[in-house]
């Protein structure tokens, strides 16, 4: 068993300060961690206890209408919110389809954007090949079971996919992470935070070395009248998401004055189907135009032998997900 110390920061600059240490990372829920190192994939050497650090557990509104989610905020309490229920239910939406009830009731907003693939070769230390575990060891998955890896933006490094239903919302709202970090504080626009994985796919962010997460900001609303985000998974609970959409309209009528449309399930990071936002932008929302902008939404897909279902799957669900946000449940004109 492997000797592991513990510290518990009383501030940001001091968990930032902490975390400095050699082999210490923070712990906030601690659900995703605490599974990666049961499993020997991790191997911290000090746990830098960050859940007690005051102000990181609020949800508060911005002088320009949006809101700021602390970093501690739990994932269940963020669901439950009246600001996240009301004005952004895209986001409450994702929240409570992942995981399970005792699980979003520990995991932080936090530790939800840094969550770790879920790839059955990276979990398994048994196979040696994985170069998101071990840079330069190969990719078992490329040749192994791929059913639920990347269609989109991989790498013959790797293709896992980001396993996270809040970071597939949050992609679509344009969201901001803010961090704090040896340099000082600093705010990263969502589509930079996760990177893809060409040829260093052992790094999931673009956060520095030493930087805290201290919350995430929303934009003011406007897509509270019209999003709608599915998921489709192999059982309806507890089950990450073969496909995931999380879509958000702005609507004049049966006009599309604004989409949004972000995919999980489906590459390393949370997927901008901007190509399918932009055959929407400004058009009469039929069913021609949504098919054709689900078909673009995937034209680049690179499918893995196991997966190819999941190129019509997506766009199957791009064009449901888009109907349910409209309103359409029957369909489109």
């Amino acid at each position: 068993m492997d000797a592991i110390s513990y510290e518990r920061a009383g501030d940001v600059a001091g968990a930032v300060r902490a975390v400095q240490q050699p082999g210490a990372v923070f712990i906030g829920g601690g659900t995703n961690l605490l599974d990666l190192m049961k499993g020997g994939v991790a191997r911290p050497m000090r746990l830098i206890d960050i859940t007690h650090i005051s102000g990181l557990d609020t949800i508060t509104t911005l002088p320009n209408g949006g809101i700021r989610i602390g970093a501690l905020v739990r994932n269940s309490d963020a669901a439950n919110h009246a600001l996240v229920r009301e004005q952004y239910p895209l986001l409450s939406q994702a929240f409570l389809a992942g995981a399970s009830a005792q699980l979003r009731n520990m995991a932080t907003v936090g530790g939800n954007l840094l969550q770790r693939t879920r790839c059955g070769y990276f979990y398994d230390t048994a196979f040696t090949q994985c170069n998101k575990r071990t840079p330069g060891s190969g990719c078992a998955a490329l040749d192994g079971h791929n059913r639920t890896h990347a269609i989109l933006g991989a790498s013959p490094q790797c293709i896992a996919v980001n396993p996270s239903d809040m970071n597939v919302a949050l992609a679509a709202l344009d969201a901001v992470v803010r961090v704090n970090g040896p340099a000082g504080e600093r705010m990263i626009p969502f589509a930079d935070f996760h990177r893809l994985p060409a040829d260093r796919p052992d790094i999931d962010t673009t956060l520095q070395a030493g930087e805290l997460i201290t919350a995430v900001d929303l934009p003011p609303p406007l897509f509270s009248a019209n999003a709608y985000y599915l998921k489709v998974r192999d059982r309806a609970s507890y089950a990450f998401a073969l496909i995931s959409v999380a879509a958000a309209l702005q609507m004049d009528g049966n006009h599309v004055t604004t989409a949004r449309i972000a995919l999980g399930g489906v590459a390393h990071k949370p997927w901008r189907a901007s190509a399918a936002e932009q055959m929407l932008n400004g058009q009469p929302l039929t069913q021609a135009t949504l098919h054709n902008a689900a078909a673009a939404a995937l034209r680049d897909a690179r499918p893995q032998h196991d997966n190819r279902f999941k190129v019509q799957l997506a766009q199957r669900a791009i064009v449901r997900a888009v109907n349910l946000a409209a309103g359409h449940a029957g369909g489109v004109a």
